[in-house]
């Protein structure tokens, strides 16, 4: 089941057209030498103009044309692919089918698709546990494509907002994360919370609580990136 943009349209990959063009050229190939290789190999027509216009970044292959390039270059499709940021996009990186993905987590071929596609997370922890092996999945990712993150934020705004102590336990249920790391990240994103109000209202004036519900909200709406940075995962 492919994934679709609002046109329509499939949505394809996130091509890295400089590493395709560096790959041919140090296999001493030329398009025209690609373009018949995934046409012999894989049954796909491509012309060598397509090759040549995927490299200078004019267009991008679709899945199946990008596992096809990835063929005829003899390199993985995830050499060819800019850093992924959907599910969709990680299980590409490793050249894996739905299906076979979906058999290795335990999950239904359908259920999956459905959940690349946009679907909400129906799985267990068991299957959420092999989802992150099987892609080696960054945390953050993961908590995303589970459907945890609306959760977690609503979690961290609470523990910034009120005592920070009654959502250690809490936050982690839905993180795995040490008891210690997580009493000292969210008692610095309370204290920071805290001090961006009270700062606002310090500056004085007419419009000083209005500013400080700005700058809160501010703060709050930035609470998941800050919370995953403090921990130290990168948001994919």
């Amino acid at each position: 089941m492919p994934v679709h943009t609002q046109t329509g349209e499939p949505r394809r990959p996130p091509f890295h057209a400089e590493a395709a063009r560096r790959l041919r050229e140090a296999l001493g190939m030329t398009p025209a030498h690609v373009a018949y290789g995934i046409r012999a190999a894989f049954g796909i027509p491509v012309s060598p103009a397509a090759v040549a216009a995927w490299e200078r970044g004019e267009s991008t292959p679709t899945e199946a044309e990008l596992t096809a390039l990835a063929g005829a270059l003899w390199c993985a499709p995830g050499d060819l692919l800019g850093a992924p940021d959907t599910l969709r996009e990680y299980r590409l990186t490793l050249g894996l089918a739905p299906a076979d993905l979906a058999l290795r987590i335990g999950m239904d071929p359908a259920a999956y698709e459905r959940l690349e596609a946009g679907g909400k997370w129906s799985g267990s922890d068991r299957q959420a546990a092999a989802l992150a092996e099987a892609m080696a999945l960054p945390l953050p990712a993961l908590i995303r494509f589970t459907g945890r993150d609306g959760a977690l934020t609503a979690l961290l705004t609470s523990a910034a907002t009120t005592r920070w102590q009654a959502y250690v336990r809490p936050v982690g249920k839905v993180v795995p994360l040490s008891k210690q790391q997580l009493q000292a990240v969210l008692q610095e994103l309370h204290g920071e919370y805290q001090a961006t109000m009270t700062a606002t209202l310090n500056w004085g004036g007419s419009g000083s609580a209005e500013e400080s519900g700005r700058a809160g909200r501010a703060f709050l709406d930035g609470i998941l990136a800050e919370f995953w940075a403090r921990v130290g995962e990168r948001r994919p």
